[in-house]
């Protein structure tokens, strides 16, 4: 079967709160459309992980080079959390684009307002939980968390819900209260007719 064709080459950004299940939604789209969407892959100047591989997790560059190619305008959007810093390299999304492949970008909110600010061309999806209540469940029950690292994200989410109340930010607004029907939503939009400019 050949792959289904995007229509609208831009690349994708998803953005959401941090437990929403933006992940779980566009890794079914990988999983269903294998050769359509590829994950932007990061530059990074923290060291890699266990098990992390260089070009795969992502690119590990030192201070230096991320810094150049920043001065070089080479990111769509970058942030430093901590002593790192993390960016989206546009040659990473051209290359892919160029290969035929619908990019896909899992963005913090800063990043989204970056990229928006740069006029790169791309489209935006923003994955909303159903609820707060909804949100701080999923959150704690993934047992990973810290009580100071759930309020932070709780409160990093209303500043990201609030956000994406804007209007004009996001072209689709996704609710995932039901994984199915949230993952529907968005292989719907990834495949529309790309909206006519005239």
């Amino acid at each position: 079967m050949a792959p289904a064709q995007v229509r609208d080459p831009r690349p994708i950004v998803i953005s959401g709160p941090s437990g929403v299940g933006k992940g779980t939604l566009y890794k079914l789209l990988f999983q269903r459309h294998p050769d359509t969407f590829t994950l932007s892959v990061s530059h990074t100047t923290r060291g890699p992980r266990p098990g992390e591989q260089d070009g795969v997790d992502y690119h590990f560059v030192t201070k230096e080079a991320f810094l150049d190619l920043k001065a070089k305008d080479g990111f769509v959007e970058s942030a430093q959390f901590g002593d790192n810093l993390y960016g989206t390299s546009k040659a990473t999304i051209e290359e892919q684009t160029a290969k035929g492949k619908t990019v896909v970008l899992d963005i913090e909110v800063e990043g989204v307002k970056q990229i928006q600010a740069s006029g790169f061309p791309a489209r935006y999806v923003f994955i909303a939980p159903p609820s707060d209540e909804e949100l701080e469940k999923r959150l704690r029950g993934r047992g990973t968390e810290k009580e100071d690292s759930i309020q932070k994200r709780l409160k990093q989410a209303k500043v990201e819900l609030e956000y994406s109340k804007v209007p004009g930010v996001h072209d689709r607004i996704i609710v995932n209260d039901d994984l199915e029907k949230a993952y529907k939503e968005l292989e719907e939009f990834v495949f529309a007719e790309p909206a006519s400019t005239t």
